[in-house]
């Protein structure tokens, strides 16, 4: 369990590249935030989407993860600090 858990990280590695290859725009990530955006990608790839359906924990299914998380933290960064309504100077 613990080296299926290794690979998984060290395939985040490469999903998380992949990720920002496909997914369109200009991302503000770190690339420690990507590789950490990979690595929970295949995580959740490999010990949820599997087990839950029986099939799909891997490669594709990890970009696939990893490309929604991307977009959404694109999403919540963009508006961070502009949830308030107030005009900042």
């Amino acid at each position: 369990m613990v080296l299926y858990i290794i690979g998984l990280i060290v395939g985040g590695l490469i999903v998380g590249l992949l990720a920002r290859l496909i997914h369109p725009g200009k991302d503000s990530m770190s690339v420690w935030m990507t590789i950490a955006l990979g690595a929970v990608s295949m995580l959740i790839a490999g010990l949820i989407v599997k087990p839950l359906i029986g099939f799909g924990g891997g490669i594709i299914t990890a970009i696939v993860v990893a490309v929604i998380l991307l977009a959404l933290y694109g999403r919540f960064a963009r508006n961070n600090g502009s949830r308030s309504g107030f005009a900042t100077r």
